[in-house]
């Protein structure tokens, strides 16, 4: 038997052939019947039709997963550049602890001589070796921080070998800016959330029809007709075969079913207008979310700039403070502020980097499209072809 299914229609169209061998053990006879083919056709006239809302809804999910692969992807790699930089921070913070305690094991030092001598008080001596246990505490946390990123990004990489990794940081960014308006055109057409919102408004108004299709009057029709024969001997059975037709009509009429159709179906009618409403709000914090990252991602590399020269002029202001206090023209709290900035802005400089990046390949995963080259992804394109 062969099958094809009718989505337009929500029948069967069928071709068949069959050999049947019917033996009567009482009188032992036999006989064959042969239906060298029979074309029918089958169909539920006012029933749900089943095929037709699958031709509807697996073109969405298909596309929906297509898509969902390409953004996927592209997670994947924003997740590999959160670990690195991650990593990148942790080394950096491994630098500046090991910077920072070589000169509080070289102020303490120069503080216990002038200690000494009277120059300056057991005050300010004794803040300068606390500044040196702190920072020896600190050197070690950082090495600590430092081992436990190499070996996540190891493990997210798939890397089974011990080996060390150092995490170089590029001052330069992508220079381009991306336009609100082919962004939010972009995401609309690529993005597997907008496909899941229309495949599951589709399935809502494909409840409602299976619904509307249980209730009331259902019919069956059976149509078929081809060639059959019948004989004692096989040969016999395929000649000067004859017509078979039939046609069947099958009426059923519920009679009373206290309300439940009706029930069932404004049920249906409920979850769909909910799945509306829901769609509705869905799609407008899709579109704010997509504007609201572009104008973000318009922004960071300013940010970024801002950031690395402010991490440049920390640093300098850090050199200055340590000169001047090993002439005597500050203070101690001086040189600790100037050293705790001088951190936290190289801190914030590799935050604004690892954002740029995360903007970076949000965009990507949600548009599907390659800002920097202006061209679709190269995933989106082969999952489409």
């Amino acid at each position: 038997t062969v099958n094809q299914n009718i989505p337009l229609l929500g029948g069967s169209l069928f071709v068949e052939t069959g050999l049947q061998r019917l033996d009567l053990f009482s009188d032992k006879t036999l006989s064959y019947k042969s239906t060298p083919v029979v074309i029918g056709y089958s169909q539920n006239l006012f029933g749900y039709n089943r095929l037709k809302w699958n031709k509807k809804i697996e073109p969405a999910r298909y596309s929906q997963a297509r898509k969902s692969y390409v953004e996927t992807l592209e997670l994947v790699a924003a997740q590999a550049a959160l670990k690195f930089f991650q990593l990148a921070t942790a080394q950096s913070n491994l630098y500046s602890a090991q910077v920072n305690y070589a000169t509080a094991d070289t102020l303490f030092t120069y503080a216990k001589g002038r200690y000494e001598i009277g120059t300056i008080t057991e005050n300010e001596m004794l803040q300068l070796e606390i500044n040196y246990l702190s920072e020896q505490t600190n050197r070690m946390n950082a090495r600590i921080e430092t081992d436990d990123c190499i070996q996540n990004l190891r493990s997210f990489l798939g890397i089974t070998d011990h080996v060390e990794i150092l995490a170089i940081i590029s001052e330069k960014v992508p220079a381009f800016i991306v336009s609100p308006e082919e962004a939010l055109h972009l995401a609309q057409q690529n993005s597997p959330d907008i496909e899941s919102y229309y495949q599951q408004q589709m399935q809502g108004e494909s409840a409602v029809a299976q619904a509307k299709a249980s209730r009331g009057l259902k019919a069956d029709l059976y149509v078929e007709f081809g060639l059959t024969q019948t004989h004692s001997v096989l040969s016999n059975a395929y000649r000067h075969p004859l017509d078979q037709q039939l046609v069947s009509l099958g009426i059923r009429i519920p009679l009373l079913d206290w309300g439940v159709g009706k029930g069932t179906v404004e049920v249906a009618k409920s979850n769909l207008e909910k799945i509306k409403i829901e769609r509705g709000q869905a799609q407008t914090d899709f579109d704010a979310n997509v504007i609201k990252m572009v104008k973000q991602f318009n922004l960071q590399a300013d940010k970024v700039a801002l950031a690395q020269k402010t991490a440049m002029r920390a640093a300098r202001r850090h050199e200055v403070a340590y000169r001047l206090y090993l002439l005597g023209k500050s203070t101690v709290l001086d040189l600790n502020a100037a050293i705790a900035e001088k951190d936290s802005s190289q801190r914030s400089y590799i935050s604004e980097l690892q954002r740029f990046w995360s903007l970076y390949f949000g965009l990507r995963s949600m548009t599907g499209w390659d800002f920097e080259k202006n061209n679709p992804l190269q995933a989106l394109k082969e999952t489409f072809e």
